[in-house]
């Protein structure tokens, strides 16, 4: 009797899947025109295909930016009965040697929040291999990595982006100790130098109580310095020392 009503179970779950299946693909001919009409519409995705099986769309051939693939899947993704899009689409533009993209896509990165409270609090790296920019770091909140991440996807010769950026935790406790932190450093009358340009200055991150900071000073002795005066603030649990002498 367990067999026989495992079996009756096993076939109507087997029914189900198999309705459900159809009642999703008996729409992929209307997805497939409306697919197909939305990328002949869109001037960048002239050199995109697509195909459709159960609901799921795959796109495939090539674009200029890479900021193009994602808008592509962006696009698809809004038709109605879409279930999902596998995007395989090729970035095909422009080469550009791994040292400029880098150098590049740096500098904008750090002209980037300027101006913005949370410049000082956040700390973006990015890495270039074979036109694949790879993003890490720590950002005090979505909008600074949103922003890099768009900088990145709309710059020619970038061909895939990975995201490594880590939103640190909201926290009223490291918030104190950041703002602790840049007046210890900031006020200081040899360090208050770094303050005077923006896009470069001395970087403070604060993970549950855990201070690191980042960036480039002049000479040894102004990491020591900095380093002292973070280890001054009251309630960090610990300071790293992360700051590169030029």
């Amino acid at each position: 009797m367990k067999r026989q009503g495992f079996a009756v179970t096993l076939a109507l779950l087997v029914l189900l899947s198999m309705t459900a299946m159809a009642a999703t693909g008996r729409y992929d001919q209307q997805i497939q025109q409306a697919v197909s009409q939305k990328i002949h519409d869109t001037k960048q995705l002239q050199s995109v295909s697509s195909s459709v099986e159960d609901g799921i769309v795959t796109l495939t051939g090539t674009v200029g930016l890479y900021q193009d693939k994602l808008d592509a899947a962006k696009k698809v993704k809004k038709l109605a009965n879409v279930s999902g899009v596998r995007n395989d689409i090729v970035v095909a533009g422009e080469t550009v040697p791994d040292s400029q993209l880098q150098k590049k896509l740096t500098k904008q990165v750090a002209f980037d929040r300027v101006g913005y409270f949370d410049n000082t609090f956040n700390y973006l790296a990015l890495d270039v291999k074979d036109g694949v920019v790879t993003i890490s770091g720590d950002a005090l909140w979505d909008p600074p990595k949103d922003s890099a991440l768009a900088i990145v996807a709309r710059t020619p010769g970038v061909k895939d982006v990975v995201n490594d950026v880590k939103v640190l935790p909201v926290s009223g406790f490291d918030d104190s100790i950041r703002v602790q932190t840049a007046r210890a450093i900031y006020r200081d009358s040899v360090l208050g130098k770094y303050a005077t340009d923006p896009a470069h200055p001395i970087r403070i991150v604060v993970d549950n109580g855990h201070v690191t900071l980042y960036g480039t000073v002049e000479n040894t002795m102004d990491k020591t310095i900095a380093g002292l005066r973070a280890s001054s603030v009251p309630g960090a649990f610990s300071v790293e020392n992360k700051l590169v002498v030029d």
